[in-house]
């Protein structure tokens, strides 16, 4: 037990050695997927092109950047510093997520109903599609700064 209180300077210096040298490494390479993301988001979402609106509203939000009002649950999010967030929707395209799902219809109280619309999904599989790709470019990113770090 003793040797870990002893050693754990060093390992704290060691960590953080690490992390400062992945830091300037993964940032614009997070940014870059976060856009290759977007890129296929718009290119999906031309099936569902009626103003141009949803496509113009998808937007990467880099580290520490804040994301575009009414893009993410409950207004605005600012990212981490490790994060980079894709959104659809803006304050002009609310409709990102009737798009993504589709619609049913509803009865209203006085007796008419509301339209169909059927899932054009944009999101999700643009995601499904770069996912681990980008993941495993991230990895061997991180995998060589640590090890240069540590040496």
């Amino acid at each position: 037990m003793a040797d870990l209180v002893q050693g754990s300077k060093e390992l704290t210096r060691k960590l953080q050695a690490m992390r400062d040298a992945a830091a300037p490494v993964l940032r614009p390479e997070l940014v870059k997927a976060g856009n290759e993301i977007a890129a296929d988001m718009r290119v999906l979402a031309e099936a569902s092109r009626r103003t141009g609106d949803l496509i113009e509203s998808i937007h990467v939000t880099g580290p520490g950047e804040t994301t575009p009002s009414h893009s993410t649950d409950g207004g605005q999010r600012v990212a981490g510093e490790f994060e980079v967030l894709v959104t659809a929707g803006d304050s002009d395209a609310r409709h990102a997520h009737l798009v993504e799902g589709g619609t049913a219809p509803r009865m209203h109280k006085d007796g008419t109903t509301t339209g169909t619309m059927p899932a054009a999904p944009f999101f999700n599989p643009a995601w499904r599609l770069n996912r681990k790709r980008l993941e495993q470019r991230m990895n061997r990113l991180l995998r060589r700064a640590i090890r240069e770090a540590s040496q």
